[in-house]
């Protein structure tokens, strides 16, 4: 469940199409549910980095095999905290340690930046 530090409001929606890579060699996955393709694509450490960190967070499995998210984050509001410690930066550094660790991601895939958001 994401936060609800949403009291300032929230900042940097962003939205992401996750894409099979696609090698010739085995079938893509079809997902029949959010769930299914979150864990295909996701370690649950990284998932937990999205709920624990995410204000906003909305996900749509797309064309059957693609995984699409729209995420906001909320500030703690406190004018001397470090950027890095609000929401948005707890959940880079958060990824980076995953990624660092080879704890992000369950399978290969590529990321497009899109501007048609889920909410």
């Amino acid at each position: 469940m994401t936060n609800s530090d949403n009291t300032y409001g929230t900042f940097n929606k962003k939205t992401h199409i996750l894409s099979q890579i696609d090698d010739g060699s085995t079938a893509l996955t079809n997902f029949t549910d959010v769930e299914t393709a979150k864990s295909w694509f996701y370690t649950a450490n990284a998932l937990t980095v999205f709920d624990e960190c995410c204000t906003e967070l909305q996900w749509s499995v797309v064309d059957g095999q693609k995984l699409k998210y729209t995420m906001t984050f909320g500030t703690k509001g406190t004018p001397d905290i470090a950027e890095a410690d609000d929401w948005a930066g707890q959940f880079n550094a958060r990824k980076t340690a995953l990624i660092d660790a080879s704890n992000w991601s369950n399978n290969q895939y590529t990321t497009t930046e899109s501007s048609d958001h889920l909410f």
